[in-house]
């Protein structure tokens, strides 16, 4: 599966693609194979990204997982820029426990591109996150998102 890379200020961020649809995003990732021009243009989203120059990401995304595995990271999706949702309000508006939305959200295999970042705990608490540098990875998307206020 070819990777393409990015430098940006959360990291190395590696961005794999699997029959013309983005499937992981990883940490001190290697490129890989020849970049296709879904990856190039990955790369380009993440940059603008990352430059505060955009706010969100058009690409194609195939999530391995469940169908709720899917509904957790497309109500991740819906999160806008700078905003937050927490684990009880994504469980209720698909009818599931808040428990069973936080392991979803730990395993979206494509985090900063589907914002698990925006995801908290109850009453706005802050939680973990499963890209490299934990919360305080966390804590750097929200800051630059501008929803470092939340955090106080």
């Amino acid at each position: 599966m070819p990777m393409i890379c990015v430098e940006t200020r959360f990291g190395r961020i590696g961005i794999q693609e699997t029959d013309d649809a983005i499937t992981a995003v990883v940490w001190d990732g290697i490129d890989e194979g020849r970049p296709t021009p879904l990856l190039r243009e990955a790369a380009r989203q993440l940059a603008q990204y990352d430059a505060g120059a955009r706010a969100g990401f058009e690409l194609p995304f195939e999530i391995a997982g469940s169908a709720f595995q899917k509904a957790v990271c497309a109500e991740i999706c819906d999160i806008p820029f700078g905003d937050t949702r927490t684990y009880g309000q994504i469980a209720q508006a698909l009818g599931q426990s808040a428990q069973a939305v936080g392991s979803a959200c730990g395993a979206n295999p494509i985090p900063i591109l589907i914002p698990c970042h925006r995801v908290m705990g109850a009453n706005g608490k802050l939680t973990g996150f499963s890209g490299k540098g934990g919360v305080e990875t966390k804590v750097a998307l929200l800051r630059h998102e501008g929803a470092a206020s939340l955090l106080i």
